[in-house]
């Protein structure tokens, strides 16, 4: 687990390197300056949007007494698509983008319930113990 995240680490900034000199060869050093800069604006803005919508659903959701599992795991996808938005670089921006729509959350949320299931299933799940 360790190495495949230290790989990421190196890998991405590499490959968000690569797409930056490519795009700006393709289309000029300040659009792509300008795109960088306004995915991060729109994308700063559109997480606070759905941070603040999924706040309040897990705020109503607690006042009826129910537990807010679905929207937490949602909070959590919105959070990962903000921290990606900070990230400078188009690949990790589109990335966000798609953490932060509802529509292209789902099938995100639809893959850590299996991958969530399975491991429960087969046990391989471990909480921390005091």
């Amino acid at each position: 687990m360790l190495g495949r995240l230290l790989l990421l680490l190196i890998i991405v900034p590499v490959l968000e390197l690569f797409v930056l000199i490519k795009v700006g060869q393709q289309i000029g050093v300040l659009p792509t300056i300008t795109l960088v800069l306004l995915t991060g604006i729109i994308g700063i803005m559109l997480a606070r949007t759905q941070g603040l919508y999924i706040l309040t659903r897990i705020v109503n959701s607690l006042r009826r007494g129910e537990l807010p599992g679905d929207d937490l795991l949602n909070g959590f996808l919105v959070l990962l698509g903000a921290s990606f938005l900070l990230t400078p670089g188009l690949i990790t921006d589109s990335a966000g983008f798609l953490l932060l729509l509802p529509g292209t959350r789902r099938p995100v949320k639809a893959w850590l319930y299996y991958k969530l299931g399975k491991a429960l299933k087969d046990g391989t799940l471990r909480f921390l113990r005091r």
